[in-house]
């Protein structure tokens, strides 16, 4: 049988890698699909529920792996379905490649069925390369181009391939003019800044006296490095929430996540440093870093469109985090520990406030203490994927990473619905780890109570069986009901917000999972050890108060009025928002404290 355009590319992305495929089938892939059976010694196909979980677990692949991730969908809706996931990568700088298919070519153009303008569609989500496959020589040069795009520049790129071009003879290009000979292959480069510069960053970092770090997830293979760094400069290390993973919570001069969801610590440190160096991160918030002219500013990131664009850079720096903090430490002088004790100090007033905050008594169960019960039994090991919204919050602030731990989530996109799908990936990428996902009952009725149907499809073949999916079921959008009351000074609106108590461990039980419901505190710590040594995966619903404010450690007076108009205005839950953490949440700035 003669090789078809859709079994070269399947051998042309093997030579480039790739090993697994997340998708879902359709009649515009059936070529592709019929030569990934024919390959399939060579790839794993994860079969998903929905294309937008394909484009998520992509996404979460090349997260936990480094590799460049793929995702397969058919033509029409199913390549339209794949874009949320795929801005989820393009927003986090993932290499992703999506593969669709197209509707005949003899019918591009005719207002077909399923047939949509793809270049258009792809446009600003693979804006870095789109390639359309029109006739058999040209799927060499797409193949090798998009792969290499994705992975040099991080970026998303889709390849779209008409029906009837899918199983048409292959042929190689021509040697003639207008034909091109591409091949396979890329490195990573070793980006380093000039002598020059880096002695630039290293006259500021070394006039000052407290220096700040912030670290994202492009510091996350410089873990020795970064540590090397802060214990040089006497630094401070807050993590925005992409590098959760980077730093061990047990250090005394860590301070945990940063912004929103951060801790009061790594806004402490933020407002007092006089020196700031930001390695590997996009961190949007600008409030919670320091005041223009506040700190002196070195800031190192691989792609030069990420430098000085959240603070002013005195030396912005393009290179890779490892290899320029191994360039930069010879000429960094030593530095005393003054202000690394006070950093600690306040590092250890906020864990006895979190502490405190756990312990409060809610109706029927603190969302805080689920986590912090959860964080004293985390195996080693583990990887942690968290969804958006206010489970977010509690996963920031409240679990400890040691390390050789893993974890990512939704960064810039902050998507509902990754919090599974992340978990799924991880687990296809190493199956001996233990992985657990947070995710609140929004999102795990959005999208993530069928990717569980997903978990009981591949999980027998997992070499340890452990995969944890926490639910909190509080029947509310949580994270946006307290956005609408402090940030709006709205009263919680019941017709967008209230969501109907859904059983979730039932439903798992259903399908062949273990399910556990919590909805007294003084269980959950067996609960969590029952799920974490479960011979199978297990979804833990735990019944949590939707009264726990997921708010900043730091309230600002403007934050404080909007909630006391709240108030005035009557809210339906009042009572249980005037009562336990949120009024000893708000007590002190509500008093008259501002900011």
């Amino acid at each position: 049988m003669a090789q078809t355009v859709g079994d070269f590319v399947w051998e042309r992305l093997h030579q480039w890698g790739v090993r697994r495929i997340f998708g879902y089938p359709g009649d515009g892939i059936n070529g592709l699909l019929g030569a990934l059976d024919r390959a399939k010694d060579k790839f794993e196909f994860v079969q998903v529920r929905h294309e937008e979980m394909a484009a998520f677990m992509a996404s979460a692949h090349a997260k936990f792996t480094g590799e460049l991730g793929v995702c397969l969908a058919t033509s029409g809706p199913g390549a339209a379905h794949l874009l949320t996931g795929l801005y989820d990568a393009r927003m986090d700088h993932m290499p992703v490649l999506a593969i669709t298919g197209q509707q005949a070519r003899t019918a591009v153009g005719a207002h077909y069925q399923q047939e949509l303008d793809m270049g258009a569609m792809f446009k600003d989500v693979a804006g870095a390369f789109t390639g359309y496959a029109a006739v058999p020589a040209q799927t060499r040069h797409l193949v090798d181009r998009a792969c290499r795009i994705a992975m040099g520049q991080r970026r998303v790129t889709a390849l779209v391939f008409p029906n009837d071009l899918q199983e048409e003879e292959m042929q190689q290009p021509p040697r003639s003019h207008g034909a091109v000979f591409s091949g396979v292959g890329w490195t990573a480069p070793r980006v380093v800044p000039e002598p020059e510069d880096l002695q630039r960053a290293a006259d500021v970092i070394n006039s000052g006296k407290k220096v700040g770090i912030l670290v994202g997830a492009g510091a996350k293979n410089a873990v020795d490095e970064v540590i090397a760094l802060a214990d040089r400069t006497g630094a401070g290390c807050a993590k925005a929430l992409l590098g959760k993973q980077v730093l061990p919570d047990d250090l005394p001069w860590v301070t945990g996540s940063i912004g929103l969801l951060g801790t009061k610590p790594s806004y402490e440190m933020m407002m007092n440093c006089d020196t700031f160096i930001m390695l590997g991160s996009g961190f949007p918030y600008s409030e919670f870093l320091p005041k223009e002219g506040q700190a002196r500013g070195v800031q190192v990131d691989i792609d030069p469109g990420m430098l000085s664009l959240r603070y002013p850079m005195e030396v912005p720096l393009t290179g890779d985090v490892k290899a320029t903090i191994d360039a930069l430490l010879p000429l960094l002088d030593q530095k005393d520990g003054e202000w690394r004790d006070k950093i600690a100090g306040w590092k250890q007033e906020w864990e006895d406030t979190l502490e405190e905050r756990a312990a409060v008594e809610a109706n029927p169960v603190n969302p805080q203490l689920v986590f912090r019960e959860l964080s004293k039994r985390l195996p080693d090991r583990a990887i942690l994927t968290s969804d958006s919204g206010s489970c977010a919050n509690w996963y920031a602030r409240d679990v400890k990473m040691r390390r050789d731990m893993m974890a990512s989530l939704s960064g810039g996109l902050a998507s509902m619905g990754a919090g599974v799908p992340y978990a799924i990936a991880a687990k296809f990428a190493h199956p001996d780890r233990p992985v657990i996902a947070s995710v609140g009952d929004g999102a795990m009725q959005m999208n993530n109570m069928a990717e569980l149907i997903t978990v009981a499809k591949y999980w027998e073949k997992w070499s340890d069986p452990r995969f944890v999916v926490l639910v909190l079921n509080n029947e509310d959008l949580n994270q946006v009901t307290w956005e609408q009351r402090v940030m709006e000074g709205n009263p919680k609106f019941e017709a967008t917000q209230k969501l109907p108590n859904v059983p979730y461990h039932r439903f798992a039980e259903m399908i062949g999972l273990e399910g556990i419901y919590v909805d007294d505190p003084s269980k959950l710590g067996s609960a969590w050890d029952r799920a974490l040594s479960s011979s199978r995966p297990v979804l833990l619903e735990v019944k949590t108060d939707p009264e726990v404010p997921p708010l900043p450690p730091h309230i600002s007076i403007d934050q404080a009025r909007a909630f006391a108009s709240m108030l005035v205005k009557g809210d339906p839950d009042e009572e249980g928002v005037i009562a336990g953490s949120a009024k000893q949440l708000f007590a002190s700035v509500l008093g008259g404290n501002e900011d």
